[in-house]
């Protein structure tokens, strides 16, 4: 038996990154990861930084980095609105290694120039895209 389906869209502000039927998506929830099948319980959450996985009819697995954003379900329809969303294979790992480089160098000087909270989430959002691009 096949198993049901809803529609699901990734949204970021330069692109529509996903448009298309799923079977499961799970999300690092603000105040708790949470995952959505067909028929799910309307809602509405704020996303952390993290891994958002899409299982696809055929069963394929695609996970994408996210630096937050919002969820919406009803209808079964899952509308992803982030910040920012990059599929674990398209992520320019030289770049998020430089990225992560950066923060934790400024994060070490101690200096009271520095935003300290800004080079945190730097950090956090680099570590996640390196961890994503390992998933396959």
């Amino acid at each position: 038996m096949a198993e049901k389906s809803f529609h699901l869209e990734i949204v970021t502000p330069r692109r529509i990154v996903y448009n298309a039927p799923a079977v499961s998506f799970s999300a690092p929830g603000t105040i708790g990861g949470f995952q959505v099948l067909y028929n799910h319980a309307p809602l509405v959450s704020s996303l952390r930084v993290g891994d958002v996985k899409v299982i696809e009819q055929d069963g394929k697995e695609i996970h994408y980095a996210t630096s937050g954003g919002f969820v919406e379900v009803r209808d079964n329809r899952v509308t992803l609105l982030a910040e920012t969303a990059e599929r674990s294979d398209e992520i320019d790992v030289a770049r998020a290694q430089a990225a992560h480089d950066r923060a934790a160098k400024r994060l070490s000087k101690g200096e009271s120039d520095v935003d300290v909270e800004r080079a945190r989430a730097a950090l956090a959002r680099a570590l996640n895209r390196l961890r994503i691009s390992e998933v396959q």
